[in-house]
């Protein structure tokens, strides 16, 4: 145990070196706010689809597209080093007999089974909290202020990592005490009923975390009187979704990033977008953003996507299933585990079903991106906004590597490229060249001042 967290120190103070040394939080990283429209992507008689997309793509300076580039396929590689990290935490908590002191110390607390489980799942999610520390807070702090994506200080950052740590605390326990309820009930076929209430789960978490846990996070409130509200409530209407809760919530206090979501079911619809989209895009931007947002909403791909990934998450399952049991009769006795009801074998479970989910990657990228393809189109269609979605897509690609390869973005995307974005919307405009934002004269531009 002693050796387990000697080694977590180490990584800890080697991921701080390398993030200080790196870290140059570029300040160009954004695009100028507002539309820009270049020449190439104004509708005329010589319109070609291909240099407009480039046009657009040529917006970003060499400096920009190096920068997201490094950024996102840093990404590639820590999905491996997130796994391995992650053997190693499993292997910590197992091989030094951690998990199964935790398990006798809930067994010590109280008699009922299912509290003995709650109980551990709650310290175990506690351990596996502080020895993954190391590799969140580079990952989710010091990268992101090396390519100028985070706003927050490190206890900003960190008291939002312990209001995580808590929802974690208040959901978790029930759920895994579920789970061995049901390999207890269903001896070999466990995996079954655990797709079953991975479904229930998931689902409930798509729909209702944006509207219940995002707030615990940052402050909501209706959404400010304007132009950009107007033409939000206008398209919502035009395609019958329930308009009457319309927020705006301060992101900027964490992330330079834009974002919006339409969530919730039941009378708890929600439509909102972030202060970044607000502050520093244009009302084309906003209301393409939109439109894809209830793209989503009105193709319903949060049940959608809760049925395709539950059957990706059922196959995992069964994947543990085989492979769990022969590990545990090799391994088991050496390393303290009883049999597939032991909590304490949870560790040996999350480990092979992430490895599982590694090598399941490009198939569920594939899944989301086809869902997000249809919201592009969608949205296309529904804000008429062909020239603001380009640019949407163009600020998302400071980050995002604009134009990967064809099995590299089958590999690693989640969504399509921003390459791709920008030349659907072309196409789009082409095929509907009467578009006023694309004829309208843009605004001059300021002349610099004099030093």
């Amino acid at each position: 145990m002693k050796h387990g967290w000697r080694i977590c120190l180490v990584v800890l103070f080697a991921f701080f070196g390398v993030a200080l040394a790196q870290a140059n939080a570029p300040s160009a990283r954004d695009l100028p706010p507002g539309l820009q429209i270049p020449d190439a992507a104004r509708p005329g008689p010589v319109f070609d689809v291909e240099r407009a997309t480039d046009a657009y793509v040529n917006l970003l300076s060499p400096e920009q597209r190096a920068s997201s580039d490094a950024y996102f396929e840093g990404g590639y590689w820590l999905l491996l080093w997130g796994l391995l990290y992650g053997l190693g935490v499993a292997a910590i908590l197992l091989r030094g007999g951690i998990s199964v002191r935790l398990r006798d110390l809930a067994e010590r607390i109280t008699r009922r089974r299912w509290l003995q489980t709650m109980l551990y799942a709650l310290f175990w999610l506690l351990a596996g909290f502080v020895l993954g520390l190391p590799l969140s807070i580079y990952q989710g702090f010091f990268r992101e202020h090396q390519y100028g994506l985070a706003t927050q200080d490190f206890g900003g950052w960190f008291g939002d990592q312990l209001k995580g740590l808590l929802v974690g605390a208040i959901v978790l326990p029930p759920i895994v005490a579920l789970l061995y309820a049901a390999v207890r009930r269903a001896g070999a076929r466990w995996w079954i009923w655990a797709s079953g209430g991975a479904f229930v789960l998931i689902l409930f978490m798509m729909m209702l975390a944006p509207v219940f846990v995002d707030p615990l996070f940052n402050d909501y409130k209706p959404l400010r009187a304007g132009d950009a509200r107007e033409a939000i409530l206008s398209i919502a209407r035009a395609n019958q979704i329930p308009s009457d809760n319309v927020v705006e919530f301060d992101a900027s206090r964490q992330t330079t990033r834009i974002s919006a979501n339409v969530a919730g079911f039941l009378g708890t619809t929600r439509i909102a977008l972030n202060d970044n989209l607000l502050e520093k895009t244009s009302l084309p931007e906003i209301k393409a953003v939109m439109g894809h947002e209830m793209g989503h909403y009105v193709l319903n791909h949060g049940l959608r996507g809760t049925v395709y990934l539950t059957l990706v998450l059922a196959f995992g399952f069964w994947i543990v299933h085989r492979v769990f049991d022969a590990l545990l009769a090799r391994w088991g006795g050496r390393l303290g585990l009883r049999d597939r009801t032991d909590p304490a074998a949870l560790p040996l479970a999350v480990a092979i079903l992430s490895v599982f989910f590694l090598f399941a990657t490009p198939l569920t990228n594939s899944i989301v991106r086809q869902m997000e393809a249809e919201a592009d189109a969608f949205g296309l269609n529904a804000a008429r906004e062909p020239n603001g979605f380009a640019m949407a897509a163009m600020r998302l690609s400071t980050y995002r590597k604009i134009k990967p390869g064809p099995l590299e973005e089958i590999l690693f995307y989640d969504h399509p490229s921003g390459w791709q974005r920008v030349h659907a919307s072309m196409q789009w405009l082409k095929e509907n060249p009467d578009n006023p934002t694309a004829r309208a004269p843009l605004p001059p531009t300021a002349p610099p001042k004099n030093p």
